[in-house]
C-alpha cells in the first residue's frame, strides 16, 4: 500500500480533497446501511480510503475514478480481489446500472464543482437503492431546503420530487487534505418508491422547475407568461387548474405544486426541455 508520499499531488482541476479522518469514512459506510450482500458503486475513491472500508463491508466494490495515476495504484493494491473493480471513467459519463448488473447502493467524495450534476446523473432510472454523498454543506442544505427557506430553489425540488434526502452530519475542513475552504456534509439520498414525477416526466418537470426559479422573484402570473408564452389570461386558467395562486413567488410552491402545473401546462407551450 502507498505511503502518503508516494501519491501524486492533489490535482486542483479535479477539485480533489481527500478525506482522511478514519471515524468520518466509518459513519458513510455506516449510513449505507449495508448488509455484506450489495453491490457498491463509489465515485472517485482518490486515495482508496473510503474503498478500503467498503471492501471490508460489501459484497463487491465498483470504483469509478477519473485519475489514472490513481486508477493505477488502485488497480496494484486490489489486483488479487476480484470482488473490487477499478474503473476508469469520468462518472457523469458512466452508466452505473450497465457496470453493476442489478441492484447497488452508490457512495463517494463528490468534487464540489460537479455536484449537482452528479445528483441528477444519480436520480436518472435505474436509481441506485440509496446514495451517501460528501459534498459541500451548502449543496447539502439547499437539497433538503423547505418550500419559502431562503436557500429553497430548483435542486431542492427536483431532488425532492423523486427522493427523500437528509442531512446525516457536518464534516469540518480539518477532515480533509489537503483541506476545503469550505464546511461540507454527509447527504443521503432514497429514490422514492412513488416519485412524484415519472421518467418520461423528468426533463419537463426539472426544465419547468429551472425556468420558474430563474424569475424567482416574479409572481407565478409572470413566470407563466414568461417561460410558457401565454397571454394573461391563458396562464390564469393553467394556474387555477393546477391550484396556484397567481400572486405567490417560485420559492413558495412545493414539488408537488409543480408536477400539478406541468400537468395543466398545455403541451406545446411547455417550456422548452434544457440539455
Amino acid at each position: 500500500m502507498n505511503t502518503h508520499g508516494r501519491y501524486p499531488r492533489p490535482r486542483k482541476r479535479l477539485g480533489q480533497h481527500f478525506l482522511t479522518d478514519r471515524r468520518i469514512l466509518g459513519r458513510i459506510v455506516d449510513a449505507l446501511e449495508l448488509t455484506g450482500s450489495e453491490t457498491v458503486v463509489e465515485i472517485g475513491p482518490g486515495r482508496g480510503a473510503l474503498t478500503e472500508l467498503l471492501v471490508g463491508r460489501a459484497g463487491r466494490v465498483v470504483a469509478v475514478e477519473l485519475d489514472r495515476a490513481l486508477v493505477s495504484i488502485l488497480r496494484s493494491r486490489y489486483s488479487g480481489d476480484d470482488r473490487v473493480t477499478i474503473v476508469e471513467a469520468d462518472v457523469l459519463e458512466t452508466n452505473f446500472a450497465a457496470l453493476t448488473d442489478g441492484d447497488f447502493v452508490l457512495a463517494g467524495n463528490v468534487p464540489y464543482y460537479i455536484t449537482t450534476p452528479i445528483l441528477f446523473h444519480a436520480l436518472t432510472p435505474p436509481r441506485p437503492l440509496r446514495s451517501v454523498y460528501l459534498v459541500q454543506r451548502e449543496v447539502a442544505e439547499r437539497v433538503v431546503a423547505a418550500p419559502g427557506s431562503k436557500v429553497y430553489g430548483a435542486l431542492s425540488v427536483n431532488v425532492q420530487a423523486v427522493a427523500t434526502a437528509e442531512v446525516l452530519f457536518r464534516v469540518p475542513p480539518g477532515a480533509f487534505s489537503p483541506p476545503p475552504k469550505v464546511d461540507s456534509a454527509v447527504l443521503r439520498v432514497t429514490p422514492s418508491p412513488d416519485p412524484i414525477v415519472g421518467p418520461a416526466e423528468q426533463a419537463g418537470y426539472r426544465s419547468l422547475v429551472q425556468e420558474a426559479f430563474g424569475l424567482r422573484r416574479k409572481q407565478m402570473r409572470r413566470v407563466l407568461r414568461t417561460i410558457a408564452s401565454l397571454d394573461a389570461e391563458r396562464a390564469e386558467e393553467v394556474l387555477r387548474r393546477a391550484a396556484i395562486d397567481p400572486d405567490v413567488r417560485p420559492e413558495t410552491l412545493s414539488p408537488s405544486d409543480f408536477a400539478r402545473l406541468h400537468h395543466a401546462l398545455p403541451g406545446p407551450a411547455q417550456p422548452r426541455q434544457q440539455g
